[in-house]
């Protein structure tokens, strides 16, 4: 399994980063995972937009999200359009991006196969775990895994036991970290912390992890400082391009 981090700035994308959007390759299978703002781009770095083999969002904010709209565009007005995009999301999580253009415009350009957080289900040679994690709206926590790896991802999530749960054994975790120490106190039930990234992933047993979402302009030093203060195992930031292979 492989990973290719196309961005990970949550909110909106700054001059040099994405939103959140990653690219998960095994045995040949080519899966975009939350294609957000300004992550398509970033993906055209790495593969065209008939190379990918389906989508999967984990809900339905637009830094997790918006993009899907130019690829289903670029697919589905070109010249020799490849065949339908498997997209999976949960239930409603799409209706305001695909609703940008005109009623049918790209309606050949995907299959949307919608799915209840607590779901399970296949993904070419991936099977999929979700979990309900709290946030602003409705979040799948998704577990990705192949007879050679799991890759865990929160999507965005405030803190919950079944974080952990979620990442139990994973060679690789992606988590949400937002801020460093502290949520403010609105937002403290649905956006989790560096620090408490670096926690679930040493309750989980995760053998490496990743945070991303990060707030514009959080330095991304001092967020892998924070995480290891409880988690000892590689931390790494998510930046466009960083490419990781938990298990070959």
């Amino acid at each position: 399994m492989r990973l290719t981090v196309l961005g990970g700035c949550g909110a909106w994308p700054t001059a040099g980063q994405a939103c959140s959007g990653y690219l998960v390759e095994y045995d040949g299978f080519r899966l975009l995972l939350d294609p957000g703002y300004a992550s398509m781009p970033r993906l055209l770095h790495h593969l065209t937009v008939d190379a990918v083999d389906a989508v999967l969002i984990s809900h339905g904010h637009p830094d997790h999200c918006a993009d899907l709209n130019p690829l289903l565009r670029a697919r589905g007005l070109s010249d020799a359009p490849p065949p339908a995009l498997p997209v999976h999301a949960p239930r409603g999580a799409l209706d305001a991006v695909l609703a940008l253009d005109r009623p049918g415009m790209l309606a050949a350009a995907y299959r949307l196969r919608e799915f209840d957080p607590g779901d399970r289900f296949e993904i070419g040679p991936f099977t999929v775990g979700t979990r309900l994690l709290p946030h602003f709206v409705p979040n799948a926590g998704i577990r990705l895994a192949t007879p050679r790896g799991v890759l865990a991802y929160t999507g965005d999530t405030g803190p919950s036991p079944d974080i952990p749960r979620l990442a139990e054994g994973a060679d690789l975790f992606l988590s949400e970290a937002t801020y460093l120490h502290r949520v403010p106190d609105g937002d403290a039930p649905y956006l989790l912390t560096a620090r408490l990234a670096g926690r679930y992933a040493h309750q989980a047993g995760a053998a490496r992890l990743v945070l991303t979402h990060l707030w514009p302009g959080t330095d991304p030093a001092t967020a892998r400082e924070t995480a290891a203060e409880l988690f000892a195992g590689p931390i790494d930031v998510a930046v466009p391009d960083l490419v990781v292979a938990p298990a070959s």
